[in-house]
């Protein structure tokens, strides 16, 4: 396409020595943060339904995209028509319902001849867990690590009946643990990792169910707080069973 094209030639003027001088300092290493950035508002514009702030956002993380290839062909490792390359390739190869003349009529067996593929391509893989990347934010990569996990048998036989058991177990060697050192913290992480093995088995993400709960918050929040200021009044300035009494209110609200 002529338009990706262009956007190469731009990406390659701005790292020339006439180009512009933050483009030419830029790393690898010091675009990761910003492009973590740019994939966060992706998400905030799907969640929004905000179809003018997704074409502008996947812009913005297409501009990443093109930024590391440009990066990589200066260093000699590959260039973007390599990487547009790849990934076709990966695509058929995956797809071979479509493309090839396997049968498959479900989605669970697409995503099983998905993974049957994707670890033919790994063959220096030497665990299920590998290739995860570790630093996926934590309900996240809890998440991730129990499905990979579950598919060569590290899974609840019974998960209706023992996850809850687990968490019944958790919550009281939490509440038990004294302090707030080492050892609460791990109890604690037990108890959430175990959290998360109830929403993956009620196919739930945890990460957007922890996200979504954490808005909520802060929309009541703001809300009691909004209310509160038409009245002259503040937060710190209500009782517990005010301040209960102004959240069931916000919870009506919102």
């Amino acid at each position: 396409m002529k338009e990706i094209r262009a956007l190469l030639q731009i990406m390659a003027r701005l790292r020339s020595p006439q180009g512009c001088p933050w483009d030419r300092k830029q790393t690898h290493q010091t675009l990761r943060p910003m492009m973590l950035e740019e994939v966060y508002e992706l998400l905030e514009a799907i969640e929004q339904k905000d179809d003018h702030a997704l074409q502008e956002e996947l812009g913005d993380v297409l501009l990443h995209l093109i930024f590391h290839a440009q990066l990589a062909k200066e260093r000699r490792a590959f260039d973007f028509r390599q990487v547009a390359q790849r990934l076709a390739e990966k695509l058929v190869n995956r797809h071979p319902h479509v493309f090839g003349q396997e049968r498959l009529a479900t989605t669970r067996q697409v995503l099983h001849r998905w993974h049957q593929l994707k670890e033919a391509e790994k063959p220096s893989r030497q665990s299920s867990l590998d290739g995860i990347p570790i630093h996926l934010p934590s309900l996240l990569l809890a998440q991730n690590l129990q499905k990979r996990a579950a598919r060569v048998g590290f899974d609840w036989p019974n998960p209706e009946k023992g996850i809850p058991a687990k968490i019944r177990e958790e919550i009281k060697e939490v509440c038990q643990t004294k302090g707030r050192g080492a050892a609460f913290a791990r109890e604690l992480g037990d108890l959430l990792f175990t959290l998360v093995n109830l929403a993956r088995h009620r196919g739930v993400d945890a990460e957007t169910a922890c996200r979504d709960s954490a808005r909520r918050f802060a929309r009541r929040v703001r809300s009691i707080e909004t209310h509160l200021a038409k009245k002259g009044k503040k937060t710190t300035q209500l009782k517990p069973a005010e301040l209960e009494r102004e959240w069931q209110k916000a919870k009506k609200r919102r």
